[in-house]
């Protein structure tokens, strides 16, 4: 039955938190993608190995706090190393990048038992809980506050941080912020997702819907909706199709951007 899925708790589960998340990345993925920070976000991905790691070694059964606390710090690090070194942004990003993978791969792996973690590489949505929910909720609210309150101060900084700054809004703050809110999101949602996918559940809902839209209105429509779209469907054909939740989010969203550019380039 095309709608037997609804029939189990745990893809209503599912389906709850992607219809909690989806507009998030959504939203986030259009300033990823104006500001070029597809590297950067794919680097707080991956510090994901190394806070679970960090978590590991305190002890901890649930290493989410760990992961969030290192990511922030990752998040903020990077920022600031960007405005007080002369090295190039990629070169930074590409730096810490390789040392969070290298350093999350050593401390998990010590004994034979990275393993037991190999789940965060791919995710496992159809395992969230009702209290992982919650916890979902409760970023959201947090997260849409922060967005209503800074979306002005973004999108002057991503056109332009000099015409930002004259308007007197400090960039430096901003750009701080968002990252850290970039850091928070991507982290709560790597364990459902998987570290190695989630950078391009930001970016590819953002980047077809630059090819729908004509203003930044739109722009910011389209990326929350074919968020949205990807997420429900690879969810439902997951459950179908038997295969990775995240991963084929991510596999729908991409054929949305591939009818995205052929509509641009074919179709103007």
């Amino acid at each position: 039955m095309p709608f037997s899925w609804t029939e189990h708790q745990f893809m209503l589960n599912a389906l709850l938190a992607v219809l909690l998340v989806a507009p998030l990345f959504g939203m986030l993925g259009t300033m990823v993608v104006n500001n070029r920070m597809a590297f950067f976000s794919d680097t707080i991905g991956h510090s994901a190995l190394t806070g679970i790691g960090i978590g590991v070694i305190m002890g901890l059964n649930q290493p989410l706090w760990a992961m969030i606390i290192f990511a922030v710090f990752m998040a903020v690090t990077i920022s600031l190393l960007k405005e007080y070194t002369l090295t190039s942004t990629d070169t930074v990003i590409g730096v810490f990048s390789a040392v969070a993978v290298a350093a999350g791969i050593v401390i998990l792996s010590r004994g034979g038992g990275f393993n037991k973690y190999s789940s965060y590489l791919i995710g496992d949505l159809l395992s969230i809980s009702p209290e992982e929910i919650k916890i979902l909720f409760i970023v959201s609210m947090i997260f849409l506050g922060y967005w209503f309150y800074s979306f002005n101060s973004l999108l002057l900084l991503s056109i332009s941080p000099s015409l930002a700054r004259s308007r007197g809004i400090n960039v430096r703050l901003v750009e701080i912020a968002f990252t850290v809110a970039l850091a928070v999101i991507v982290t709560v949602s790597i364990q459902w997702i998987g570290i190695m996918i989630i950078n391009s559940l930001l970016v590819l809902p953002a980047a077809a819907s630059r090819n729908f839209s004509a203003n930044f209105r739109q722009y910011h429509f389209f990326a929350v909706i074919i968020s949205g779209v990807s997420s429900i469907t690879g969810l439902i054909l997951s459950y179908y199709w038997d295969t990775a939740t995240g991963a084929t989010i991510v596999l729908v969203a991409a054929v949305l951007y591939m009818v995205s550019l052929v509509k641009k380039y074919v179709f103007g």
